[in-house]
């Protein structure tokens, strides 16, 4: 195991909108093609999700101009409605998404364990610019 695969990359943002809303668009099985992308450039082609304990969830992701794609995998360990998600992807990394309101906004905090191939940084940008994502549709969709 390397430097990288010990630290883990946290990330977070602050939604305006209630946690019940920002867990339903969440949570609800293919509303993912809809915002998990970390910019214009990318997209989400299909999502599939067993949402329970012992479920498995696929995301197909790639670049809008077809020149690289790949799967996010996994299955969920934990779920906690509106407060918790634990997964393990299918190459064994630990991801842990926390949901805490705060008065009509929402904090969603993720940590996650890196891959080998992409740099720490890269990976923290790319996930960041996801999350960023998901705050931007769930605002407009108010």
């Amino acid at each position: 195991m390397n430097n990288q695969q010990t630290q883990k990359i946290t990330i977070e943002v602050n939604v305006n909108a209630p946690i019940g809303k920002v867990w339903k668009l969440w949570a609800t099985p293919g509303v993912e093609i809809h915002w998990n992308a970390p910019n214009d450039n990318w997209h989400t082609t299909s999502a599939e999700s067993d949402f329970k304990v012992g479920g498995k969830f696929l995301l197909r992701m790639g670049l809008k101009d077809g020149s690289f794609a790949f799967d996010h995998a996994g299955i969920y360990d934990k779920i906690v409605p509106q407060k918790l998600i634990e997964y393990t992807t299918m190459d064994r990394r630990k991801t842990i998404t926390t949901f805490a309101a705060d008065g009509e906004n929402t904090l969603i905090s993720e940590t996650f364990e890196p891959e080998e191939q992409t740099p720490f940084e890269e990976q923290r940008k790319f996930c960041q610019g996801v999350l960023n994502n998901f705050k931007k549709y769930v605002e407009e969709a108010l």
